[in-house]
């Protein structure tokens, strides 16, 4: 019979039931009385997936099971399947539905979004076969017999990128290449379970943590530093063009501590462009040192560029009135052992850690060891600012004012 001929959806319908079931494509020809030519373009047009050659005639290699247990918090059966392709040719919104088989909406939404075929048409046979097909398992491993991305992955490390900054800055890079991109979670997976790939075995020492195993994440609000001072701003009383970080110029600021709490580094990120200051302490780290750190580091900048600075509530901060005074920048202090209310302080310090280890002597860094680090931060990709660099978003707003 011509490949042309007008058969109707629903004789098509039978058709992709058959194949999806199993039965080879020679078979669901001669069953429907249709020429295998003509099969073949209505299988291909409607976008299904690829039949494999086997004696029987060609054919779906798995097809999916006829049904499965279903349910909220489960995958959808065949019979779910079902009642989707009929609602939607009953002209049934996506609520109707998904309330007609006890689903919520946005389930619905995902499943008719990942199997319309490329005529727009909901199939619930290939539906259920291609979402079988998708979860099969295991998965090839992308970081096996993958030398040049291995390489790359390694390079960012060493130079104290995230696995979340590197999957990003991949896609960017190789958007229409998939061979090389990969998700952050793959390459935790290659650092921590060294079976699952070629990097190398001592790379998660590059992390912020370099932690050897995997923790849960968990959040801990109980500690906290430094005493409640009576007479100090509260974050509550910060100007609110702060929160949104719109407006320039409200700086987070805080002290990384070395081994015993002898040594420190103090680092300032101003919120809007993530740009970092690193302070030398490199004998002390009392109220005297930190302020006079602070208001030599911080005094040049643009009054634009220095409106208020938020500090965690610290014996080294006793001094904040003589800054607020020099400034012309109020300081305004985190509720007690609320350290995440200054959290962009909190994540750059975390990232500092790759270059000052937790448990070391951090005395034993000149003022251009701290210049060199501060500026391969400044330079780094950030996911927060579309994967421009601090630095390119501090230009930005110097240059009017240069100007």
């Amino acid at each position: 019979m011509p490949s042309g001929y007008p058969f109707s959806q629903d004789f098509k319908d039978r058709f992709y039931d058959l194949i999806c079931s199993g039965v080879s494509l020679t078979r669901a020809c001669e069953l429907m009385g249709v020429s295998a030519m003509g099969a073949r373009n209505w299988w291909r047009d409607a976008g299904a997936m690829k039949l494999v050659q086997r004696p029987g005639g060609g054919g779906l290699a798995r097809p999916g099971p006829s049904n499965r247990p279903g349910g909220p918090g489960r995958r959808l059966n065949l019979d779910e399947r079902i009642e989707i392709m009929c609602g939607l040719r009953a002209g049934k919104s996506q609520a109707e539905i998904g309330r007609m088989i006890g689903r919520d909406k946005s389930v619905i939404c995902r499943e008719i979004r990942r199997n319309l075929n490329a005529n727009g048409i909901y199939h619930a046979g290939m539906a259920h076969s291609r979402a079988h097909i998708r979860a099969d398992r295991p998965k090839p491993f992308k970081l096996i017999d993958n030398p040049g991305l291995c390489t790359q992955i390694t390079q960012w490390m060493d130079q104290g990128w995230s696995p979340k900054l590197i999957s990003l800055v991949l896609a960017k890079d190789f958007p229409d290449d998939k061979s090389m991109q990969v998700s952050h979670e793959t390459i935790y997976q290659c650092l921590y379970v060294q079976t699952r790939g070629q990097l190398r075995k001592d790379l998660y020492r590059t992390l912020s943590l370099k932690r050897a195993r995997r923790k849960p994440l968990t959040t801990d609000h109980t500690t906290g530093r430094g005493k409640l001072f009576s007479d100090a701003f509260t974050i509550s009383q910060r100007p609110a063009e702060a929160e949104d970080r719109a407006v320039p110029g409200h700086w987070e600021g805080d002290l990384i501590v070395g081994t015993g709490s002898r040594s420190a580094i103090g680092t300032l990120v101003e919120r809007s462009t993530r740009f970092t200051i690193l302070l030398h302490l490199p004998e002390r780290h009392t109220s005297e040192a930190v302020a006079e750190a602070m208001i030599a580091a911080m005094k040049h900048l643009p009054a634009d560029l220095l409106r208020t600075v938020t500090w965690d509530r610290g014996s080294e901060m006793v001094k904040h009135r003589q800054i607020t005074a020099e400034l012309g920048a109020p300081v305004y202090f985190c509720d007690p052992h609320s350290p995440w209310q200054r959290g962009t302080n909190e994540n750059t310090n975390r990232l500092l850690r790759h270059w000052f280890e937790k448990g070391t002597d951090l005395s034993v860094y000149t003022k251009a060891d701290l210049r060199k680090v501060q500026d391969s931060l400044n330079r780094r990709p950030c996911p927060t600012l579309g994967l421009a660099t601090p630095a390119q978003k501090l230009a930005e707003l110097l240059q009017p004012a240069a100007a």
